[in-house]
C-alpha cells in the first residue's frame, strides 16, 4: 500500500506503540489515517445542507481532539480504531444538529406551546437527532449493525471498507446494513 494509505499492519503497530504510551505514536497514527478520517468526514459532509458551518477539516480535528484528549488510548486493532474514530464523529456531528435546532428554536428564549400550531416537516439537522437516537436504540438490541451504520454513515466507508475494518465478509456487511436500514427506518417512522 502507499505510504498515505498505510497498511493494517502499520497501523496495528502504532496502536500498540499508543497503547504502551508512546505519545508521539499517537501523532503518527494520526498523521497516518489523517487522509482515510478526512474522505470519511467529506464524504458525511458532502450531503449537509447549504450554509452549515461544520466543514470536513474541522470533523476531523475535533475527532482527534475527542480522540486524543479523552485519556483512552486502549484501541485493540484497526478495527477499534475507525469505530471509536467513527463514534466520535457521529457525536459531533449530532452534537452540531443540535447546537444548530437550538439556536434556531431560540436557545435559551421562553418556550412557547405548540399544542394548537400546525405540523411541519422537520428539518435535516432534527432529522440526524431522530436518527441517532434510532441507532441508539438499534445499538442496544444488536451492536454489529450499529457499528456497520456508524462506519456506513457516519465514518463515510464504503462496503468493502467495513468489511476490512470489522473483519467479516463484504456480503454480511451488505446483509446487516439492509437490516439496519429496515430498523432504522422503521424507527424514523414512528
Amino acid at each position: 500500500m502507499e505510504p498515505s494509505n498505510p497498511s493494517s499492519r502499520d497501523i496495528t503497530g502504532l496502536l500498540d506503540a499508543v497503547r504502551n504510551g508512546d505519545r508521539a505514536a499517537l501523532h503518527q497514527l494520526f498523521s497516518a489515517v489523517y487522509a482515510e478520517l478526512r474522505a470519511a468526514a467529506h464524504r458525511q459532509l458532502r450531503a449537509a445542507r447549504p450554509g452549515d458551518t461544520l466543514q470536513t477539516t474541522a470533523l476531523v480535528h475535533e475527532a482527534y481532539i475527542k480522540l486524543a484528549g479523552s485519556g483512552r488510548t486502549d484501541w485493540r486493532d484497526r478495527h477499534h480504531f475507525f469505530s471509536v474514530a467513527a463514534r466520535a464523529m457521529r457525536q459531533i456531528i449530532v452534537d452540531y444538529a443540535r447546537a444548530r435546532g437550538a439556536q434556531k428554536r431560540g436557545g435559551q428564549a421562553p418556550r412557547v406551546d405548540l399544542d394548537e400550531q400546525p405540523v411541519a416537516v422537520l428539518e435535516p439537522e432534527y432529522d440526524l437527532v431522530a436518527l441517532d437516537q434510532a441507532l441508539t436504540e438499534l445499538e442496544a438490541r444488536s451492536e454489529r449493525p450499529a457499528r456497520i451504520v456508524e462506519l456506513r454513515f457516519f465514518g463515510g466507508l464504503s462496503v468493502e471498507e467495513t468489511a476490512e475494518v470489522m473483519n467479516i465478509s463484504e456480503r454480511t456487511v451488505k446483509r446487516e446494513w439492509r437490516r439496519a436500514r429496515a430498523f432504522l427506518y422503521e424507527a424514523l417512522s414512528r
